[in-house]
């Protein structure tokens, strides 16, 4: 496993890593959105250009020179090992489904893992009744996972790293959310898998890819799919979006088909811009990544983000609409916007 480098060593050549991402979401422009069945989706283009040169991890995959498998024979459900033999970095994306091995997981956060090493990252279980091999390794799918528990598992996995430096998500909470949500949308698997839910209803999710299709040249969207719940996934590049696209698309509408809205119109655009305006305003903080690059936090009013930043680019970003509210009885929900920004300034105050 190659550790990170301390923080002086690898700001050399990441030397500003929040202003990065400052200059990616001031640089966006909002597009005209197109709409289906609950899910509005807002194309998002900027005139910033990425020389960071990466493999994504389905093609590492396919072409043989990337494994993924247990860290261990017996293995370690928050964690995988990532074997890196091709000379190019490999792109891992916050939510993306790997199936196989002991049980199926998903990555807690984008990570950039080096050329020619093995690497060990965090993930998530999204198989709770399964802990035997199907296959020796891991492959990837056309999922990741739904974006309500995408915005949950962003919460705990921030919090982790800000308490203690580790990526963990709050696991139990990821089983009790699938749970819940197989229950609402009639799905019933032996293995409590996330899998089952897309597969039941995956002619419905081929709809939505169809009918959302997006302009080229795009390097990211926001996606409403409700009165309270926007999210957004910006890349550094349009190649990239361009992949992952159908699968966030499947992301937002297995949530958008769970509430079917009452009347079925199309999102305002100021929401777009509002969401964005939260998100420059918001307080930041930055860790040195797991692998390479540096992990970008921002606590917003009503919303928050991360993103991975690596050579004064921010390859990824992910945000959400804050899905709960913090109260005393519920200690794992968030906390107020304004709790949460003084504790951060108090914290980047310390270093």
């Amino acid at each position: 496993m190659r550790q990170p480098p301390p923080a002086e060593t690898s700001a050399r050549t990441d030397e500003n890593p929040i202003a990065s991402v400052r200059t990616a979401l001031s640089s966006l422009l909002i597009g005209k959105p197109a709409h289906f069945a609950g899910l509005t989706v807002f194309p998002l283009s900027s005139d910033l250009r990425s020389s960071v040169r990466y493999l994504l991890l389905e093609e590492g995959l396919h072409s043989g020179l990337v494994s993924v498998r247990e860290v261990r024979k017996e293995g370690s459900v928050p964690n995988l090992a990532v074997e890196n033999r091709s000379d190019s970095d490999v792109l891992i994306v916050d939510g993306e489904e790997l199936v196989g091995a002991k049980q199926n997981r998903i990555a807690n956060l984008t990570l950039l893992v080096p050329a020619e090493r093995t690497t060990i990252i965090p993930v998530s279980c999204v198989e709770a009744g399964r802990w035997s091999y199907s296959r020796p390794d891991f492959t990837v799918t056309e999922r990741v996972q739904y974006s309500r528990g995408r915005a949950t598992r962003l919460h705990s996995v921030q919090a982790s790293m800000r308490a203690s430096g580790t990526r963990r998500s709050d696991q139990g909470a990821v089983w009790d959310a699938l749970g819940d949500k197989a229950a609402r949308m009639d799905v019933d698997s032996p293995t409590e898998a996330m899998s089952a839910i897309y597969e039941r209803h995956g002619a419905t999710l081929d709809d939505y890819v169809e009918k959302l299709s997006l302009e080229s040249g795009r390097i990211g969207a926001i996606f409403v799919t409700g009165p309270r719940h926007l999210g957004m996934d910006l890349f550094d590049r349009h190649e990239t979006f361009a992949a992952f696209f159908p699968k966030l698309v499947r992301s937002y509408a297995i949530d958008a088909m769970e509430r079917p809205p009452a009347r079925d119109r199309a999102a305002k655009l100021r929401r777009a811009r509002a969401f964005v305006d939260r998100l420059r305003e918001g307080a930041f903080d930055v860790h040195p990544a797991v692998a390479l690059g540096h992990d970008v936090g921002i606590v917003a009013r009503g919303a928050i983000a991360g993103a991975l930043a690596h050579q004064e680019t921010a390859l990824h970003l992910t945000a959400f609409s804050e899905p709960t509210r913090a109260t005393e009885d519920h200690p794992g929900a968030y906390a107020s916007h304004r709790q949460r920004r003084a504790s951060l300034r108090r914290r980047r105050g310390r270093e």
